[in-house]
């Protein structure tokens, strides 16, 4: 095996501050669009007594389970011992960590009252799944800097495997307890299914693991960082197997809810006459976000060019966007059958309407809200590059980079 050398791989200031910029505007936007619907009132968004839950809910939730899957390259070199995607465990702690804050933002952000967050952080009503989930939220960061630290410092790398363990048990429960929000709420007919906790399980290791190969491809194609064709198979290969259990578990979901006449009514309109929610789910959700990166993924050509792999990804990462905007809105948006097969008045939240969705259109603040936790993500992420050794020298085929042998703390902290 051939060992290379420390060099100082970096992007160049002009361009690390001009992403940082673009990025500070988008985040810059977002605080802007926060203050509109704060100082105005949540009637100026497309939410309403109906949806209560909005885009940028999509954005959030999208984040926080893309930040439990992007653990998973760190998860499967430490827990599973697999050398191979040893060397990008800290990239993939630093994402989680970052997605993480950027989901959990722009959910505080959407609360209408944010600085009554302190009240849910100081009385807790553990009867209620979003009581556990600020636990979840707030262990899964510590574990994971404890997990970076394990990585980057030798006096913690006797603890590197059981905070590794830990972390990926926590990032299921985590998860896991994202999907549990949903699949407990009776209220709602489609969102009334235990499936969708492990649904959510695997949609995170879809998501994040396209969100980490673009964040990847994108750092070391900027550095000049060599990536080797093996690094990469085994990543396409891993993403293409995430992305089928996703349309598995969607299968088994909808037969499930078609076994029960119950919900006839709902998945007749979801799959057939839905409108947006309709087109949504087979174009974005079946097509952009299932079959078509697997045609890129698993064609014999296609699947060996770089910028058809990350067209692979960017697809995927838009079916998951189309994918939770149906989960979530769509759920809502259908009326509630208060006494099915009977007619009653309707009220203000379109209960007992029958074939009538509730009205819901994102704005314009909404949808530069959910972009800004997008861009608090990406900043964390690019700082955190660019200040320590989050990167791995090289991931050539037949190279062992020398950070993951000899490299000290002291070139840890070196700038990349």
């Amino acid at each position: 095996m051939k060992r290379i050398v420390y060099r100082e791989w970096r992007i160049s200031p002009a361009r690390y501050w001009g992403i940082l910029g673009i990025l500070a505007a988008v985040a810059g936007m977002a605080i802007l669009a926060f203050g509109y619907m704060e100082h105005t009132g949540h009637w100026v968004t497309g939410m309403n007594n109906s949806v209560v839950w909005g885009t940028p809910h999509v954005f959030a939730v999208f984040l926080i389970i893309a930040a439990s899957g992007a653990l998973n390259i760190a998860s499967i070199g430490t827990v599973f011992h697999k050398p191979i995607y040893k060397p990008l465990g800290r990239l993939s702690g630093l994402l989680a960590v970052a997605l993480l804050m950027g989901g959990l933002l722009v959910l505080v952000m959407d609360l209408g009252r944010p600085e009554r967050l302190i009240v849910a952080m100081t009385h807790y009503n553990f009867s209620s799944i979003f009581a556990w989930n600020i636990f979840l939220y707030t262990g899964f960061m510590v574990i994971v800097i404890a997990y970076l630290w394990t990585m980057a410092d030798r006096q913690g790398g006797p603890f590197n495997q059981p905070v590794g363990i830990l972390a990926f048990v926590w990032r299921l429960a985590l998860t896991t307890g994202t999907g549990a929000i949903f699949g407990f709420l009776v209220a709602r007919q489609a969102y009334d299914a235990a499936i969708l906790a492990p649904m959510f399980v695997i949609m995170s290791f879809a998501y994040g693991l396209a969100v980490f190969m673009l964040v990847l491809l994108f750092t070391f194609a900027d550095e000049g960082r060599p990536i080797g064709p093996k690094v990469m198979r085994r990543l396409k290969n891993l993403l293409g197997v995430f992305v089928a259990g996703v349309l598995y578990f969607t299968l088994v979901y909808h037969l499930t809810n078609l076994y029960g006449a119950k919900n006839d009514g709902l998945e007749h309109w979801l799959l057939l006459s839905g409108g947006i929610y309709t087109f949504l789910f087979w174009v974005g959700w079946v097509l952009i976000g299932g079959l078509l990166p697997l045609g890129i993924l698993y064609h014999p050509e296609l699947s060996k060019e770089r910028n058809w792999i990350v067209a692979a990804c960017s697809l995927v990462i838009l079916g998951g966007l189309a994918t939770l905007y149906v989960i979530i809105i769509g759920s809502q948006a259908y009326p509630i059958q208060m006494f099915p097969g009977q007619t009653i008045l309707e009220s203000g939240f379109l209960d007992g309407v029958k074939g009538q969705p509730g009205p819901y259109s994102p704005t314009i603040p909404e949808v530069l809200l959910g972009l800004g936790g997008v861009a608090v993500a990406l900043i964390v992420t690019v700082v955190g590059v660019r200040v320590l050794q989050f990167l791995p020298e090289s991931l050539a085929d037949g190279v062992v980079p020398v950070d993951e042998e000899t490299l000290s703390e002291e070139a840890f902290a070196k700038p990349a």
